[in-house]
């Protein structure tokens, strides 16, 4: 064999390459256009303006639905499903108008033996909470409007770009993306102040309390021994995080930053990494013919708003099993357009993005079922499941 391969030094390359190559590093092969739907999951149930899907994973199988107005809609994952109950109403305590309202919710990783789930909402024009609420002992499909306990409070300057996706990590820490406070432009420089928690990714540990905080600051948070930083700061420089998700195979953050007036932009959120805003616009410089890229972490994809793509709803790499195509991918759309696409997560390689839908719809957020199928929630009311084309 040696000496074969010294006499025909390119078949060793050859060889190098087929040992060193995987499918992860190969572009995915393209989507037949027209073969990927989306239909009305739950033909029978409205919701009005559903923000957010979420599942526990505690064996139930049960859908809940984020209502903008105050409401946490639940009910089995059943597409004959006719009728959804109240989870939580708290419409008496939100303000909810444009950007305002019930945002997200995530339940707690141990949640089948503690009972303990997350909202973010505003309970003023000027001030976002992030909570914790615990189930009934009576009822499964209750929760205990008393129970509440604030985490955080974060006021708002402005009533737009509240963020609010939440979401636990492989870690075991809460995650919380939170906007740059509003109006236009950052005109606070919210986003690359680290005095404060706009902008931001936050990360906090639920499961611990210390220095008479409701919680406590992970270990290796990336300003922990700061004197004048936040310390539940993970990442900063973003404009409006609108969803961001775990993929639940690599543990990689994805996030879909809103953007101002020309680019939307995908994230790879890392510890302590600063995302450019307000000093860039995806790759561009904001409002300058130049500016100082240094420290700053690009897009992994941006796309620009002249097609009428105009506000990105970040979504979820596809770890389902219905839609082998879609495997692999992240998914994610556009509010404005309503256009879903695929995007590749090869990172060490060309990230080739495909448009697969083009649905007209309101799109709100993504979420997954307990099978890691994948839904879409829009502002007509239904809720959307990903299919191949019968």
């Amino acid at each position: 064999m040696k000496r074969i391969l010294k006499k025909y030094p390119v078949l060793l390359v050859l060889i190098l390459m087929a040992c060193n190559s995987s499918d992860d590093n190969r572009p995915p092969e393209p989507i037949p256009e027209n073969s990927i739907v989306i239909q009305n999951a739950f033909p029978n149930l409205r919701f009005s303006r559903p923000l957010d899907f979420q599942s526990p994973s505690d064996g139930t199988n049960r859908i809940f639905i984020v209502e903008q107005g105050g409401t946490i809609k639940v009910f089995p994952n059943d597409e004959t499903a006719s009728e959804s109950t109240n989870f939580l109403d708290i419409q008496n305590n939100t303000v909810s108008e444009n950007e305002l309202g019930l945002l997200g919710l995530a339940f707690h990783p141990n949640y089948s033996a503690n009972g303990l789930f997350y909202v973010t909402y505003t309970p003023s024009s000027d001030l976002a909470v992030v909570s914790s609420f615990r189930v009934s002992s009576s009822d499964p499909n209750v929760a205990d409007p008393n129970s509440e306990t604030i985490l955080l409070r974060i006021p708002q300057p402005f009533t737009n770009h509240n963020g609010g996706q939440l979401a636990f990590g492989a870690d075991g820490y809460l995650y919380f993306a939170s906007g740059d406070g509003g109006s236009a432009g950052d005109p606070q420089g919210n986003a690359q102040n680290l005095t404060n928690l706009l902008g931001k990714i936050l990360r906090i540990d639920v499961d611990r309390t210390e220095n008479g905080l409701a919680y406590a600051i992970p270990a290796d948070n990336p300003f922990l021994s700061s004197g004048s930083a936040r310390h539940e700061i993970y990442a900063y420089g973003l404009r409006n995080p609108w969803r961001f998700s775990f993929d639940v195979q690599t543990n990689v953050l994805w996030a879909g930053d809103v953007g101002q007036n020309e680019i939307e932009e995908i994230d790879i959120i890392e510890n302590g990494g600063n995302y450019g805003w307000n000093t860039l616009e995806g790759t561009r410089c904001f409002e300058a013919d130049t500016c100082d890229t240094n420290g700053l972490i690009a897009p992994v994809f941006e796309y620009d708003q002249t097609a009428g793509d105009r506000s990105i709803t970040g979504g979820y790499v596809y770890r389902g099993q219905l839609i082998p195509s879609l495997q692999g991918l992240y998914i994610y759309g556009d509010f404005v357009s309503g256009r879903i696409w695929g995007l590749s997560t090869n990172l060490g390689g060309e990230l080739t993005n495909q448009l697969l839908i083009s649905s007209a719809l309101f799109i709100s957020s993504f979420g997954t079922d307990a099978n890691n199928e994948l839904y879409v929630c829009a502002f007509d009311g239904a809720i959307y499941k990903f299919v191949e084309n019968p």
